[in-house]
């Protein structure tokens, strides 16, 4: 993954069909490389070690589009077009100055920050909040182009503290999507709820209150999980069996998801969501 976050086209994916994609990681590594210099032709583009490279000031590591590559061969092509496409609107936005109306929040696991944290740029460390174990919230600027983290330079550029960014960036977040009532409907025990459509699905979760009026309607009870990066599922349910069918499902979902989250179920409380062992 790159030291961002970045939502793109299938650019590049016809050129990899047209030639046979290598198993080996590193044949694979400086194909992919090859790819990238094909399509990002003013950024120095560096082959690090097996898939890993350097693209510019970013690191990006292949080791999951070469997990799917040896996985599922006919997928192999577009995850690597789309991840090149998002790495292509990344380094065209980062010098994008950044602006308070832009902020939004996203909900990634604390293990793939960590990552992304040793893998910054000269921009400065990004900002993360945690929003649930294994879960935290994180800060990003949402622009026509790309999609990419909010850190601590861009904080000091606009003169913020980090309580002031997750402020606004969680306001503007609640002023862009549409509410819960309008959103989501009460699902019976044993029926599970879906909200898709939306990049900005699962960063919800950073509205807690919002989710009241669902729970109410459900009996007080709400069970969450986010599979993908764009899904949420929800249930009324929490007894054994319905628990264990909603998880047995936001795992199936996970494990087909193109950006998987996490399998995880969160139980929605007034003073915020807490883990389902």
């Amino acid at each position: 993954m790159i030291a961002a976050i970045a939502a793109g086209d299938l650019v590049g994916a016809g050129a990899a069909r047209a030639q046979q994609i290598p198993a080996d990681e590193a044949a694979f590594t400086a194909f992919v490389a090859e790819r990238f210099r094909a399509e990002i032709r003013d950024t120095p583009v560096v082959i690090k070690g097996p898939l890993t490279l350097s693209i510019g000031p970013l690191q990006a590591n292949l080791d999951r589009i070469y997990a799917v590559c040896k996985t599922n061969t006919n997928a192999c092509a577009r995850e690597i077009g789309s991840y090149i496409s998002g790495v292509k609107a990344t380094t065209s936005s980062r010098n994008d100055p950044p602006t308070r109306a832009a902020l939004r929040v996203v909900v990634r696991t604390a293990e793939y920050m960590r990552q992304a944290l040793r893998e910054v740029d000269a921009r400065g460390p990004a900002l993360t909040r945690p929003l649930a174990e294994g879960l935290v919230i994180v800060p990003v600027l949402d622009s026509p182009r790309a999609l990419r983290v909010f850190n601590d330079r861009d904080r000091a550029a606009l003169g913020l503290t980090q309580d002031q960014v997750f402020d606004i960036a969680i306001a503007n977040l609640r002023s862009s999507v549409k509410p819960i009532a309008t959103a989501a409907k009460a699902v019976p025990s044993g029926q599970f709820g879906t909200l898709t459509g939306d990049y900005y699905q699962t960063s919800r979760l950073a509205l807690i209150d919002s989710w009241a009026p669902l729970a109410q309607a459900q009996g007080g009870v709400l069970i969450v999980a986010a599979p993908s990066t764009d899904v949420m599922l929800y249930s009324g349910d929490d007894s054994s069996t319905g628990l264990d069918a909603l998880r047995t499902l936001a795992r199936n979902v996970m494990a087909r998801a193109p950006k998987p989250l996490s399998g995880s179920l969160l139980r929605w409380t007034p003073k915020g969501w807490q883990s389902v062992r």
